[in-house]
């Protein structure tokens, strides 16, 4: 980039709109804004605006504009997705209200399952059959495919999911209805299963398509407000989209398969915590994220983060990976491995008929938001618990930006949790703060020890508004040494954006036993799937010769239900290369399920390669978290609870900066713009590089 341009991350969250700004010189400019949840474009403009105008800046400035937003995950969990039917074989109607018949509670008769996203009477089947080997047994019948339509046209819908059986092997059907939508009626938004996932398994197939055709309308008119609004205010630079994978995708991909970015809020800051970690030089990392609405947690082993090839979205208590399933949606597409759980700054605290006290799942979000920022929320929130103890400034956040009510929390909280509880507001607001910790060790252990790993043996990177307030006492309890808070923590995942690649996955079903033979059919399929990444890539308008290829195959042991993706070199067939094949495939199966079948035959399931343009990298300075010397706070004392050992205790508050002068000894509160360090007592906190605070823990 040429010098005093800059790259421009954008993080949308629930309660809180996040942009960097990174100079090619290592400038950095922050903003942080409440969001916009009516229109989260504009929430957008505020915060780029700002950034502008207050540091005295151009559009012109801006080479590129890298977004992250929650905007699909909310639509499926509030349902105010499109309306969609779907167009299926004659047979199959109910695979989306059947689904795998897995439950995440049994003896609960409370538990509700979750809505179809396509009720019953907007489910149409036609007329046709492939077979299990991708002959057409019954030919489409092209008549039952327009009286499908004209029904779906009738009743209004927005949006059409197609799924076929058996199209992965023959996906010919599939796309004559395709090109009939598309002809009859191009106003209709039309997504096919084997556009979104080419894979067997017609359940997931269904569900997958159905969500992407669910929040296509939706991601369409939010991608055309992005790039109306940047316009508005001068910006022209390309703008990309953070995938639930990790890399960058355009709008147009974004607004094609949807379903591909509907986890990308939280993946920003793994990304972003793994190149800080490298250059940290620390090669096992668990990230913890805690924002204003969910905390969510991932693990980077061995340098490298772990992506999960299935996983639900919209679920009650998200844990990627896990085998707990049945509350959300099931989709296939690669995802950082990411355990999410709904408690946040902004969740409320409420307690039960049974007298338990709970915080979350429900958030106050931006608007009404918690009691204290005085705009019309009455509820109880883990932000007001945080005002009672202390830990937040009385007066402000955000470097003063953000005037709060601190009257307010204690009001909400003694009235509708410490009278309830029968205890004192302090001690309520404690309790909230440690059900709030259970609640995230919760996440924690669902990427680490549920994972076989142990998490002693891992650094936790701490990240988001309210993460540095729990990451000490966390880390205390789940006996992790040390803890690092990232640079700008508040908004660290807005950071996460800059660093990542742009970045396809493409997939095929394949099923053949791992033997020499298979292998040369894996490689004919690898080179057509390359071909049409490099092809794709050219189409955007960058040469071959930029896009680098990673082939993966997923595996499993001969009557396996369950696969394990693996890493498959580039080469010609050899018994050599199937050997070692095999080898890092046992390597993976004995580090998860503690155990290898040496003797059992392996089968190819399916077949994937990614394809990324690497992006060019951002200098950063050495100290990225300079600039929160000049938050404007200056040292000072004030009460903060710490619990019935140690009381209520003056505790001295700095400011970010002063750390430089050496190690301190807790309690303390450091306070930056963005974010507040929570020190307890028996931990040390000192600057570490790159404008990071370690903090030492004493089990």
């Amino acid at each position: 980039m040429k010098p005093s341009t800059f790259m421009v991350g954008v993080d949308v969250g629930g309660t809180f709109t996040d942009v960097v700004f990174l100079g090619s010189d290592g400038t950095v400019f922050i903003k942080k804004v409440p969001s916009t949840p009516l229109n989260y474009s504009r929430g957008i403009a505020n915060s780029v605006g700002k950034v502008l105008s207050e540091n005295k800046l151009t559009a012109s400035s801006i080479a590129e504009v890298v977004h992250g937003t929650t905007v699909a995950t909310n639509a499926l969990l509030e349902k105010t997705g499109a309306k969609t039917g779907l167009i299926t074989t004659k047979g199959f109607r109910d695979v989306i209200e059947i689904g795998r018949s897995r439950l995440p509670v049994v003896h609960n008769p409370l538990w509700v399952k979750p809505v179809t996203l396509v009720p019953r009477y907007l489910r149409v089947e036609v007329d046709e059959r492939i077979g299990g080997d991708g002959d057409i047994i019954r030919p489409l019948d092209t008549d039952s495919v327009t009286k499908a339509l004209d029904k779906l046209v009738s009743y209004g819908v927005e949006s059409i999911g197609v799924c076929l059986i058996n199209s992965p092997h023959n996906p010919a059907h599939e796309q004559k209805i395709g090109q009939l939508l598309r002809e009859r009626a191009p106003h209709l938004f039309v997504s096919l299963s084997t556009d979104i996932v080419c894979m067997l398994k017609e359940a997931y197939r269904t569900s997958e398509v159905t969500v992407n055709a669910y929040i296509m309308p939706l991601v369409a008119n939010y991608m055309k407000a992005l790039s109306d609004i940047l316009a508005s205010i001068g910006v022209k630079a390309p703008v990309y989209v953070m995938q639930s994978s990790g890399g960058m995708t355009t709008p147009e991909a974004a607004i094609d398969r949807p379903v591909e970015i509907v986890e990308c809020g939280p993946v920003a800051g793994v990304v972003g915590a793994h190149y800080m970690a490298s250059r940290l030089g620390l090669a096992n990392v668990i990230t913890f994220d805690m924002g204003g609405t969910t905390t969510k947690a991932a693990i980077i082993e061995d340098s490298e983060f772990t992506r999960s090839i299935e996983y639900e979205v919209a679920a009650e208590v998200h844990r990627a990976s896990r085998l707990l399933k049945g509350s959300g949606y099931i989709v296939r597409v690669p995802a950082i491995d990411v355990a999410e759980v709904g408690s946040g700054g902004g969740s409320i605290l409420w307690v039960d008929a049974g007298g338990v006290l709970n915080v979350g799942p429900r958030s106050a979000g931006a608007v009404p938001g918690p009691a204290c920022y005085d705009i019309g929320g009455e509820e109880p929130t883990l932000t007001d618990a945080y005002v009672v103890l202390g830990y937040l400034n009385p007066n402000y956040l955000l470097g003063g930006d953000f005037k709060i009510n601190s009257q307010r929390s204690y009001q909400a909280i003694e009235e509708k949790v410490a009278k309830p509880l029968r205890m004192n507001t302090l001690e309520a607001a404690y309790g909230a703060y440690e059900v709030a910790n259970s609640n995230m060790m919760r996440t924690i252990t669902a990427v680490s020890s549920e994972r076989g790993r142990d998490p002693r043996k891992f650094t936790l990177f701490a990240y988001g508004g309210a993460g540095a307030i729990h990451a000490a006492m966390i880390a205390k309890a789940l006996e992790i040494e040390e803890v690092i808070i990232t640079p700008y923590p508040g908004i660290f995942s807005a950071f996460g954006l800059l660093f990542a690649d742009i970045e396809r996955h493409y997939v095929r079903a394949f099923r053949h036993f791992l033997d020499l033979e298979g292998l040369q059919q894996m490689n004919r399929i690898f080179q057509t799937m390359t071909s049409e990444a490099v092809s794709s890539a050219e189409k955007w308008g960058y040469p071959s010769a930029e896009v680098q290829v990673e082939r993966y195959a997923d595996l499993r042991y001969y009557e396996q239900t369950a696969e394990l993706t693996t890493s498959v070199l580039s080469g010609e067939p050899s018994e050599q290369l199937l050997s070692e094949l095999r080898e890092r495939f046992e390597e993976m199966h004995q580090k998860t399920y503690d155990y290898t079948l040496p003797k059992r035959d392996v089968e190819v399931i399916n077949l994937r390669i990614v394809a990324k343009i690497p992006s060019p990298r951002p200098g950063l300075p050495e100290r990225i978290g300079a600039v929160s010397k000049s938050s404007g706070i200056t040292t000072s004392q004030r009460k903060v609870y710490l619990g019935k050992k140690h009381g209520l205790v003056d505790v001295p508050v700095l400011n970010l900066g002063q750390l430089e002068q050496g190690a301190e000894q807790g309690p303390l509160i450091i306070e930056s713009y963005d974010s507040t360090i929570v020190v307890p007592p028996d931990c040390k906190v000192s600057a570490g590089p790159l404008g990071a605070v370690v903090l030492n823990i004493k089990s």
